[in-house]
């Protein structure tokens, strides 16, 4: 017998009877769709929902808005119109100027050597002047007296010639009347008085061509004087030059000048940023359809997120910006991709702030809200 089958065989214990569950049943509550609260909740959620997609459909039709917008201005260069050594520098970074201010000055030296000389050119050309003017008053005397000696010669001509034309009908009806010698003199006294109006005459054409000599002088005297002021006016105008001052109102930027810089003619030694400055947004041409000259705009600065400004549309560029990039496009060659172009809009202030700690600077960048319709 093997010793499995000689193993006597075991029987399990009887189980107990399994006692009832003392613990209460949970009951379960309605379904999520009838419990009012929930519904209500989402109710709500729809008709925000709704109402806010309705508000901005409504405004995406009625407005056209860009973040693709910066301040832009026109800045000043400031540049030097003559070279020179700089010996002072009267403004310092970011600083307010107002026209007319001086910015730099340079060594006015050289300048004020030529316009001392522009200005004794002009005293001597003034004493040409005076010169030919008193050498004119000499030759119209001179001329005056030579017509007063024709006149007088010309009587005394006249006179004579009378004279011997008596003699001679007196001699022609009575040979006894005149003497030889009274007929001499007559005729001496004619022949003499004929070349004393002859000289006269001359006297009178020399004196005339020099009172015309003396105009000459005169004519070249003022041509010569206004000349001289030319000269000295262009000498001051450069000298002035060596004051370099602001011609716009604005604040100062990219100073690169220090006192004892050689600088030479239109080297930009700083900037002026002017106070007007304006908007130049972005917008897709898909944007333009409604956007008119006057319409308003809403400006949010991002340097200054709750300063609210106002503003209006000024102009839109009659090309897109691609037009004048360095390198256009040229859609006619190679594989053509249809990309929506941005065309650039100028959009002004209706007030530009007037906090100083809050300057509005080109490069600053805008989000622009346009009401087109």
């Amino acid at each position: 017998m093997s010793d499995e089958e000689s193993k006597p065989e075991r029987k399990d214990p009887p189980q107990a009877a399994k006692e009832p569950s003392k613990e209460p049943k949970k009951r379960k509550g309605p379904p999520w769709y009838r419990r009012p609260g929930i519904v209500g909740l989402l109710i709500l959620v729809l008709i925000v929902v709704v109402v806010g997609g309705a508000l901005a459909w409504r405004h995406s039709r009625s407005h056209a808005t860009s973040d693709d917008a910066f301040i832009d201005g026109i800045s000043e260069e400031v540049s030097p119109q003559v070279s020179g050594r700089v010996t002072e520098v009267l403004v310092d970074d970011n600083q307010d100027v107002k026209t007319g201010q001086v910015l730099v000055k340079l060594d006015p030296s050289d300048y004020q050597s030529r316009l001392d000389q522009a200005q004794s050119a002009l005293a001597q050309a003034q004493a040409q002047m005076a010169e030919a003017q008193a050498q004119q008053a000499v030759y119209a005397a001179q001329t005056d007296e030579a017509r007063a000696n024709l006149g007088t010669a010309q009587a005394n001509s006249t006179d004579a010639a009378n004279q011997l034309d008596r003699y001679r009908r007196l001699k022609g009806a009575n040979a006894g009347a005149v003497s030889a010698q009274q007929m001499d003199s007559a005729v001496t006294a004619a022949t003499s008085t004929a070349a004393q109006l002859s000289a006269s005459r001359q006297s009178v054409a020399a004196a005339e061509a020099q009172q015309g000599y003396a105009r000459t002088l005169l004519v070249a005297a003022q041509a010569g004087i206004a000349s001289a002021n030319s000269q000295v006016a262009q000498a001051e105008l450069t000298l002035s030059y060596t004051q370099i001052e602001a011609r716009i109102d604005g604040r100062t930027a990219s100073k690169t000048v220090a006192v004892g810089n050689v600088v030479n003619v239109g080297v930009p030694l700083m900037a002026i940023v002017p106070r007007d400055v304006y908007i130049t947004a972005n917008f897709k041409e898909t944007q333009l359809a409604h956007m008119r000259r006057g319409q308003p705009v809403e400006i949010k600065i991002d340097a200054y997120p709750d300063l609210k400004l106002t503003g209006k549309v000024d102009s839109v560029q009659p090309a897109t910006g691609q037009a004048f990039s360095t390198l256009p496009a040229e859609n006619a060659t190679g594989n053509w991709v249809k990309v929506v172009q941005r065309v650039p809009v100028k959009i002004v202030f209706d007030k530009l702030p007037d906090d100083p700690d809050r300057r509005l600077g080109p490069g600053m960048s805008v989000e622009v809200s346009v009401r087109i319709r």
